[in-house]
């Protein structure tokens, strides 16, 4: 039971530093030392149904969302099914537990009038991503304004790096990748941490 109080107090810590992110571009030039949606982190296998995935330092362990179906049929109450590939440990898929689902890498769909569902991050509420289905393809993707283009999302990535502690990790930025809706570009916008 402490040890789950810790764990949930870690949480919203790291919540509170999301909630006070800015965005910004990211240019070449900025923090040579970073390495930019690090090559060495593995490409989850594509599903069918997947969305996109989440990766962070200091692990490899990938999450990934996929379309939650059922019969053929999207599930309206859970529409995004989100879990762990523990590379790790082998590349065996787990769920995330209720912590990890509420408080950090979850998502809130909420059903709008249109067919759509507006996305909300557990840990960042400050954008907005829309779960729609696509004329072009016949299948759900996400989508939402990234570096201040409409795109379909494909990848975040959470860069902590050393010097936080246990109650509170030194999240230095979030990378969001996407790619353009109309042009099929590349697009991407880094989100720093203020601390």
């Amino acid at each position: 039971m402490m040890k789950r109080f810790f764990v949930l107090l870690l949480l919203s810590f790291a919540v509170q530093s999301f909630q006070n992110a800015s965005a910004r571009n990211v240019s070449e030039a900025e923090d040579a030392n970073d390495d930019y949606f690090l090559d060495s982190f593995p490409v989850p296998p594509s599903t069918p149904n997947q969305l996109f995935y989440l990766q962070r330092t200091p692990n490899t362990n990938t999450i990934v969302y996929e379309l939650n179906l059922e019969n053929g049929r999207i599930n309206n109450e859970e529409p995004i099914h989100i879990y762990w590939i523990r590379y790790p440990e082998g590349g065996v898929i787990k769920e995330l537990n209720y912590v990890q689902k509420h408080f950090a890498y979850g998502v809130k769909a909420e059903p709008l009038n249109d067919g759509r569902y507006r996305l909300t991050f557990a840990a960042y509420k400050k954008r907005n991503f829309y779960l729609s289905l696509a004329a072009r393809d016949n299948k759900y993707h996400v989508y939402g304004t990234i570096n201040n283009k409409m795109a379909m999302l494909i990848r975040v990535f959470i860069q902590i790096d050393p010097g936080g502690t246990f109650w509170a990790p030194n999240v230095k930025y979030i990378d969001i990748k996407g790619r353009e809706t109309g042009t099929g570009k590349e697009v991407v916008e880094r989100i720093l941490i203020s601390k």
